[in-house]
């Protein structure tokens, strides 16, 4: 499949829903390829959904959603692209730590951007760009049914009073361009 081109990308990995985390062996082999292949990896951080434990996922875990997960598996595969999806949110520290140590982490901020009160959203996002990351933050909406939250993503960035134009292209497609191989 990896040499067909059937697939660019291993994700999005919503291990977290499983209790389970990235390091665990069973996705060894798939890392090992992805790494080989140079395919990034998509993996679900930070929280989730309210009630989440009692509405379809009940092994879902708090705790294996942190950015300090992704390490293990960062350490042992060092050419390995990993998406952080969700910036790692509420975990500020944790991913500027994983980011700051490992340069081929990348973060989305898809459904932070629409489901948080937009301040929240622009704090984190500005704390991270203050942080020196503002190359490596990607946008994404994580839109599946809701009709809306495209649009109000796409407004709550453009509408971010410390982003300038070019941190808006950075963020709105030269991020994802360079970490997918897009340009």
């Amino acid at each position: 499949m990896v040499m067909a081109k059937k697939f660019t990308v291993f994700g999005e990995l919503g291990l977290q829903y499983e209790g389970r985390t990235l390091d665990e062996s069973i996705s060894e082999p798939y890392l090992a390829i992805c790494e080989q292949y140079d395919i990034p990896v998509a993996v679900h951080t930070g929280i989730g959904p309210p009630e989440t434990p009692y509405h379809g996922s009940p092994n879902f875990t708090i705790a294996a959603g942190k950015p300090s997960c992704l390490e293990p598996v960062l350490k042992k595969h060092p050419k390995l692209k990993i998406q952080m999806m969700h910036m790692g949110y509420p975990y500020l520290e944790e991913t500027k730590a994983i980011m700051g140590v490992y340069p081929q982490v990348y973060a989305d901020f898809s459904v932070i951007d629409w489901i948080l009160p937009v301040q929240e959203f622009y704090d984190y996002l500005k704390a991270l760009l203050t942080a020196g990351f503002g190359k490596r933050l990607m946008y994404g909406s994580d839109q599946m049914i809701w009709e809306d939250a495209i649009p109000l993503s796409i407004k709550n960035v453009e509408n971010a009073p410390f982003l300038n134009t070019q941190q808006k292209n950075d963020l709105f497609y030269n991020n994802a361009a360079n970490f997918f191989h897009l340009q």
